[in-house]
């Protein structure tokens, strides 16, 4: 009988070669599951702030487009401008957002007509008497009409203005939360809520984003209100809105189509003032910003073209940073400016 003892079986490990090939081995699997993760990672970023773009441009766009459709609507009201002889108005708020005749909150005794649509280039933070912290060389518009349904019976709002629509006449009236007296809305009397809005573009400082402090283009909204005898309110709109601007299409020859198109520096008193002419359409352009940087791509010169007519009024537009940018279009119908064809 032979017996073998257990202390004779060698007993092999990992030699130093081994562990050297196993070590590079592993790190080259770990560099690639790194560099799928930051892959990833930066993948993911872009396409959300991709997104966000997207969805503040959208926004942003439906917003502005919705009041400009609205502009010049004056309920059962015959004519496309409100006849001062014929309206019975009240006091202009004492900081009035006006330039020009007959371009207050409400329409006054001038020989020319209402106007309900108006637009400037800015060149500097103030403009139209009433905004002081403008972005400089953005457009502003404002714009007059009547919004929402005829609530002819129903309770009206506090701290709004409202606009009872007859055929050949009308008058502004203060909401105070109940239904307007019978004598002053009749038989064929419509009830409409009256707005004045002007939209700019503002720089928003120091605000925070995602443990950052930076500063932020945002689309604002001025807006009338008939709290404390009248006055305007500011709203934030979008962040994002970088800059912003808007061509008019004009009809001069009352064919109801659109003969030219201008940007607010080409146009004129009477074009606003629409005796002579209409303006039809507005085509609406919008710059919309990320709001941080994107620092995994380097610093590079980027173009960006807002509409003109011709190559002379064109505005174009050039960074050197590594924000995000796009460009939204878009053309609305002024529908109360003409007929159904344009």
């Amino acid at each position: 009988m032979k017996f073998h003892e257990s202390n004779n079986i060698k007993h092999q490990g990992f030699t130093l070669i081994e562990l050297m090939i196993s070590l590079v081995i592993g790190l080259f699997i770990l560099s690639g599951v790194m560099f799928t993760y930051m892959s990833m990672k930066s993948t993911t970023k872009s396409t959300l702030e991709i997104g966000e773009i997207q969805e503040s441009g959208r926004l942003a766009m439906d917003i502005i487009s919705k009041d400009i459709e609205r502009a010049g609507f004056w309920g059962s009201y015959y004519g496309n401008t409100l006849d001062f002889n014929n309206v019975t108005v009240l006091a202009n708020p004492g900081t009035d957002c006006s330039e020009g005749d007959n371009n207050a909150s409400f329409p006054g005794n001038f020989p020319t007509n209402f106007r309900y649509i108006y637009g400037i280039e800015t060149s500097s933070a103030n403009a139209l008497g009433c905004i002081t912290n403008a972005v400089q060389n953005t457009d502003v518009i404002q714009m007059k009409g009547l919004g929402g349904n005829n609530i002819k019976g129903e309770a009206s709002g506090v701290g709004r203005y409202y606009l009872i629509t007859q055929k050949k006449s009308a008058q502004f009236r203060v909401g105070d939360g109940t239904v307007f007296n019978i004598a002053d809305v009749n038989t064929n009397s419509t009830v409409w809520e009256y707005n004045h809005y002007v939209y700019f573009i503002s720089l928003q400082t120091g605000q925070r984003v995602k443990g950052q402090e930076v500063d932020i283009p945002t689309l604002m909204r001025r807006r009338l209100s008939a709290e404390n005898g009248g006055e305007f309110s500011e709203e934030v709109i979008m962040e994002g809105i970088e800059n912003m601007r808007f061509v008019y299409g004009i009809d001069t020859n009352a064919n109801d189509k659109v003969d030219t198109y201008r940007v607010a520096e080409q146009m004129q008193a009477i074009d606003w003032e629409q005796s002579n002419s209409k303006i039809m359409s507005v085509q609406i352009f919008l710059l919309v910003r990320s709001l941080q940087e994107d620092f995994s791509s380097p610093a590079r010169n980027r173009t960006y073209t807002l509409g003109g007519v011709g190559n002379d009024t064109a505005k174009t537009l050039t960074f050197n940073d590594r924000f995000r940018r796009s460009v939204f279009v878009s053309t609305v119908r002024l529908v109360n400016g003409g007929s159904e064809l344009w």
